[in-house]
């Protein structure tokens, strides 16, 4: 299969994506005074923008790849739920399994940045976990879609959507039915994930998580990769070491480097990792070759400022240069 079929395969996927949605709000100015009232600097404000961020973030990158998305997740009933419901109704993703919480804000945070430099954020959010009748409403909503689904994404901000019931009963669901199930995990809760498919952690996280000096050395990553896949049972890890790329552990470990290119913004490159594997795993995609991809597919969002979607032609044209042998339509195949 070559690359544009692969491509075309990933457009047919059907992924469901659970966890914290937040909305990301831009401000953008420049800085030319300090304040008279305290020395802080003033920043006139030239424009703003609000984008998708969280477990919506990875839903718009799997959109912009052509999959079809179910986004299960807990906003506010605040001005902030309808900008976030706008947004997605702009990328062509339904809200129809996002709850509305009156007693919780929609997560929210705010940057302001001058000359694409940040100066602070401002974060409105509550980290309480959500109550029982959310987590039934949640978990009712994904058993209803689950045998129509290709993979599961739980995205994990530590924003209180991802109880530890609602993690179990969704990974329970999901292996009865087949369907692999993706984490992109945080501190709190990061051993919940029993039994799931493919585990995500960064460096710090994984570090912390196990009390080990999981150190940018090979040897060290690859050590707290076995203790972890060892605790939580499943097959596949995925750890992302920011300038050094990504390591894969399952049967072996591999180590991708880090595409070198000029990076300008690391927001949201997590969020295109966790799609992109996503997506490989739903076409049958060997894990290794995914990780490659979502490499390259990372390496080309933190080229732009801000939480930016997967540009699929850009995407498709440094495949085509990674996989010289899967570009044309004799091409070996990199799908097992």
């Amino acid at each position: 299969m070559d690359i544009n079929r692969l491509f075309s395969a990933f457009s047919s996927s059907r992924i469901a994506v659970i966890g914290d949605i937040m909305l990301d709000k831009y401000i953008f100015g420049h800085v030319s005074r300090i304040s008279p009232e305290s020395p802080v600097p003033v920043v006139d404000v030239s424009h703003e923008s609000c984008r998708l961020g969280g477990a919506a973030n990875v839903a718009v990158n799997l959109r912009s790849m052509g999959a079809s998305v179910q986004l299960c997740g807990v906003t506010g009933a605040d001005s902030n739920h309808a900008v976030v419901s706008r947004l997605l109704d702009e990328h062509g993703i339904a809200a129809d399994n996002i709850i509305s919480d009156p007693a919780r804000p929609t997560t929210c945070k705010t940057r302001i940045l001058s000359q694409s430099h940040h100066i602070t954020r401002v974060d409105h959010e509550s980290r309480q976990a959500i109550d029982e009748s959310t987590e039934n409403d949640l978990l009712e909503r994904f058993t209803a879609v689950v045998t129509s689904l290709d993979a599961v994404v739980l995205e994990d901000y530590n924003k209180g959507v991802l109880t530890t019931r609602l993690i179990t009963g969704v990974i329970a669901s999901a292996r009865q039915h087949g369907v692999p199930v993706l984490v992109d995990p945080k501190h709190q809760g990061f051993f919940a994930y029993q039994d799931c498919t493919l585990f995500k952690p960064n460096l710090s996280e994984i570090s912390v998580s196990l009390g080990i000096d999981a150190s940018n050395r090979d040897p060290d990553v690859e050590e707290a990769c076995r203790a972890l896949q060892k605790k939580l049972r499943c097959d596949h890890i995925v750890v992302t070491r920011s300038e050094k790329g990504l390591t894969v552990c399952n049967e072996s470990c591999t180590h991708i480097p880090a595409a070198s290119l000029d990076v300008a913004d690391v927001s949201g490159a997590g969020d295109t990792v966790i799609a992109m594997l996503a997506l490989g795993l739903a076409v049958r995609l060997d894990v290794t070759t995914s990780a490659e991809i979502a490499n390259l597919a990372a390496a080309s969002v933190c080229q732009e400022v801000g939480a930016v979607p997967i540009k699929p032609d850009r995407l498709r044209q440094a495949c085509l240069t990674h996989f010289p042998r899967a570009s044309g339509t004799n091409a070996h195949s990199i799908i097992r």
